[in-house]
């Protein structure tokens, strides 16, 4: 029988492309999304995933979305943690609803999604939860002391939950990409791009096949040794011990 994988933020960008690989592999798929219709829509019928609408936020609409998901594809055996935004502001102007925000998009979704299919996961003994962080989390950015605070978080909660499950077939590993060429990244700046791609040793913008390639590795029967870590996909823009 096939796995169950459920990507947040799954219609768009890194988790169109995470949807696209591990549905080729084999995979039942649901892809989570907060407003976009239409290109939940068009992810639907063009790559032939469940997409299921949710507040990633909010602890009790996670755990709707999970059951909508479980009882239309079966238990979920797959949980990418991809949902995030940006609220960006330097942090002496930054206000309050900018910080809680992210906080709650990129870091409360990790525990409200993980807390509703980790124990389903340890009772059938194998799980596969992969996290998605940031580069900027690893090393901050100007700017984004909320979304550097977040995924710094991701990278944390990764460690500790793989210690605590990894006897159970549970694995938890976390993913920090660089620059990636999404429609994120393509809303910034032409100069401000060319400045970002300056400093990227392999002088270019990730691909979201990229990442969707490492998750596919993380997701699979051979990467049950593989748990707590952190893999940069960077370009080589910054490289963490």
């Amino acid at each position: 029988m096939a796995r169950v994988a459920f990507v947040t933020g799954g219609t768009r960008g890194i988790g169109r492309a995470i949807c696209e690989r591990l549905k080729a592999d084999g995979m039942s798929v649901a892809a989570g999304y907060s407003g976009n219709e239409e290109a939940a829509a068009a992810c639907a019928k063009e790559l032939g995933v469940m997409v299921v609408k949710g507040n990633v936020g909010n602890f009790e609409d996670c755990e709707r979305a999970v059951n909508v998901v479980m009882a239309e594809l079966g238990p979920i055996d797959v949980l990418v943690n991809n949902a995030g935004i940006t609220r960006d502001g330097v942090f002496h102007k930054m206000k309050p609803e900018q910080w809680s925000e992210v906080i709650r998009v990129n870091m409360d979704s990790v525990f409200n999604m993980t807390r509703h299919v980790i124990e389903g996961m340890r009772e059938r003994e194998w799980g596969r939860i992969i996290n998605i962080s940031s580069i900027n989390g690893q090393k901050g950015q100007m700017g984004q002391t909320n979304y550097s605070a977040a995924k710094a978080g991701v990278i944390g909660f990764t460690k500790a939950l793989a210690l605590e499950n990894a006897r159970k077939g549970v694995t938890v590993n976390c993913i920090a990409p660089g620059y990636i060429d999404t429609e994120m990244v393509q809303a910034v700046p032409e100069n401000v791009l060319a400045s970002i791609i300056s400093q990227i040793p392999v002088g270019r913008l990730g691909k979201g096949e990229e990442i969707a390639d490492m998750v596919a590795f993380l997701a699979g029967e051979h990467a049950g040794y593989v748990t707590g870590s952190t893999l940069s996909l960077n370009g080589g823009q910054y490289m963490a011990g």
